[in-house]
């Protein structure tokens, strides 16, 4: 496999205090890559070893298999990058400051101006005129996204790109984002779940700095899945209770909860188990079923079990 970005034991530390510790990461080309991790987390500090804007204290670092250096100029052309906060020119409107953007590259006035043309249809700019000062936050993100993509990099880097962002903000940023699958290599950083679930191949939890799992988020899901069965019982049927009591004693049962519906969760050792052995519970205790469903986890739930654990 080709992978558009590697670490090696990358390593940041401030005054002592371990930022990122001892990571390696291997991101696929073309894969969107979703970095997650609470605030605080590393993130941020991470983003910007690998952009060349921060030295690292040790690791090493390849974008496109090229070294990457604190400072050093030659991986420019490589990578783009949003950052968490980003700045503009308000006084511009959105095609000169991609037209400024794309001189900083010397890309040739004819190719820019088709490039920026077509950036700013991608993200749903082409018929804003007003200046950048009269622009949402998330008007300017979707303008910041097609600047990180004016030199047509190979890597883009997206610092928390949907924070502070309304529904609506989130959704077409995300929307863009998915566009660029198999086209780019995404490397986006967030700690709102709900983005990542939406759009990205594989996911790294990072959290105090340290790597806690690196996954597809459909392994990362058959992984953890099987863990808990809801069943719904007939109310006017008198033997929930003497039904309970019977999976209460079975060894392979971890827990039994109730929720606001009043449907049992189950949550079990061996899916298997309470997959072959319930139906007879049923039965024998002669309960009237209505539903009896495995529940799938969601990637807050996988992110709680990995951060807790």
């Amino acid at each position: 496999m080709m992978y558009a970005i590697e670490t090696n034991g990358l390593t940041k530390i401030f005054s002592g205090y371990k930022a990122v510790a001892e990571l390696s990461l291997k991101v696929p080309v073309g894969s969107i890559y979703g970095f997650l991790g609470p605030n605080g987390a590393g993130k941020t500090t991470t983003i910007k070893m690998l952009t060349g804007l921060s030295k690292s204290t040790s690791g090493e670092i390849k974008i496109c298999s090229k070294d990457v250096k604190f400072g050093s100029l030659k991986n420019r052309s490589d990578i783009g990058y949003l950052p968490d906060v980003p700045s503009f020119y308000d006084w511009m409107r959105p095609m000169e400051f991609l037209m400024f953007s794309g001189e900083l590259f010397d890309i040739e006035k004819k190719i820019l101006k088709a490039r920026a043309e077509n950036l700013m249809d991608l993200v749903g700019l082409s018929d804003v005129k007003k200046k950048i000062g009269g622009f949402s936050r998330g008007m300017k993100q979707r303008l910041g996204i097609a600047q990180a993509l004016i030199n047509e990099p190979k890597v883009v880097f997206l610092d928390e790109p949907t924070s502070a962002l309304d529904p609506i903000g989130r959704k077409d940023v995300m929307d863009i984002i998915a566009k660029l699958s198999g086209k780019v290599t995404v490397f986006f950083s967030t700690h709102i779940l709900a983005d990542v679930e939406r759009v990205c191949d594989t996911i790294v939890i990072l959290d105090k700095g340290k790597l806690i799992i690196e996954d597809s988020i459909n392994d990362l899901r058959h992984k953890y899945t099987g863990r808990s069965i809801s069943i719904k019982l007939d109310e006017e049927n008198g033997n929930k209770g003497v039904f309970e009591s019977k999976l209460k004693q079975q060894e392979w049962v971890a827990k039994i909860n109730s929720n606001e519906n009043g449907d049992l969760i189950i949550t079990v050792k061996d899916m298997k188990k309470a997959q072959l052995i319930i139906p007879g519970i049923i039965h024998e205790k002669g309960v009237h079923l209505r539903e009896f469903a495995v529940l799938e986890p969601t990637l807050e739930d996988i992110f709680m079990k990995v951060v807790n654990d």
